[in-house]
């Protein structure tokens, strides 16, 4: 049974530096009243631990003291119920800030919760859809053959065969589009430069669209280098990209969960499905770390368990 903390008022001490804190961050820094009312309370949480525990003075707070709430707050009491490493993170936030506040104001000489790190959330897996149903979502943007079908096949394509990020596929230019030679030049955050191979499938879509559809798009407009136009003859944006997505896969029966970074995540994990070395993946993706591109590991895994557990005759 979760340990109940008993009910003892807060330090007045430690209260008072609570309410000096909140009132700075109110009246100096103007931060928002939703944002205060929810440090008031996540302080209200702390000083009452503290009091349970007999500490009566700011001053006699230790990082232990610290460390235990954030247990408390995972593990919760007969009073609160376990906190999300979301929610325990977000008020580990509200008790660094104030002790940050008290240092600075010289009312401590050292900080008990600089070292305590938030708890970290698990990782979330990326959406990705099958090959074959990557393949009717393609199919299914490319009904007819008029320019607005030509562009849509073209640049789900892209995204699929490149893993372009849905940005970086809009602020392509058609001088960074290499159809011969099969490449792609994306910018990526912070206008990192990255050669990608485009793929026969993605070349072939591409290069129809810039012979029979962009032209009927560029005349509209004011002569944009963009590959990608949109009525107007001016660069697609990235909510009509996502529009394009959604009307595909509603037309493909694959409901409408489905986003620009599906595809991108899909990229990733049928290119390690296949074999592909990790750290090529993350040169593929624009990754700065490789520790970013592993959790597409995680999926691949997870998909021979599932596999395994459905064909083994000695999984179950």
């Amino acid at each position: 049974m979760p340990p109940r903390l008993p009910s003892v008022p807060p330090s007045s001490a430690v209260e008072r530096a609570a309410r000096g804190w909140l009132n700075h961050l109110d009246v100096e820094r103007g931060v928002a009243a939703n944002t205060l009312k929810s440090y008031r309370r996540d302080l209200a949480r702390y000083a009452a631990y503290l009091a349970a525990k007999g500490v009566n003075d700011p001053a006699s707070i230790t990082e232990a003291h610290v460390s235990d709430f954030l247990a408390t707050l995972r593990e919760g009491t007969t009073d609160h119920p376990p906190l999300a490493a979301s929610s325990a993170a977000r008020t580990l936030v509200a008790v660094r800030g104030f002790h940050r506040f008290l240092v600075l104001e010289g009312d401590l000489p050292t900080d008990p919760a600089s070292a305590v790190s938030p708890p970290q959330p698990p990782a979330r897996l990326p959406k990705a859809i099958s090959i074959e149903d990557v393949e009717r979502l393609l199919e299914a943007a490319s009904l007819g053959d008029t320019p607005a079908a030509l562009r849509d096949r073209a640049l789900l394509e892209v995204l699929y065969g490149t893993g372009a990020r849905i940005s970086e596929a809009v602020g392509l230019d058609v001088d960074d589009i290499d159809t011969e030679e099969g490449v792609v030049r994306l910018f990526g955050k912070g206008s990192k430069e990255r050669i990608v191979p485009l793929g026969s499938y993605a070349a072939q879509a591409i290069g129809a669209y810039l012979v029979r559809g962009r032209p009927t798009f560029a005349v509209k407009g004011k002569g944009t280098p963009a590959v990608f136009l949109n009525q107007r003859g001016s660069r697609l944006s990235r909510q009509s990209a996502w529009s394009v997505m959604r009307a595909a896969a509603e037309r493909a029966d694959l409901g409408g969960h489905l986003s620009p970074h599906t595809l991108r995540h899909s990229f990733a994990t049928h290119l390690l499905d296949g074999g592909a070395d990790v750290r090529v993946v993350q040169e593929l993706l624009g990754h700065a770390s490789v520790t970013t591109t592993q959790i597409y590991t995680l999926v691949t895994v997870q998909r021979l368990r599932e596999v395994y557990a459905q064909s083994h005759p000695r999984a179950r």
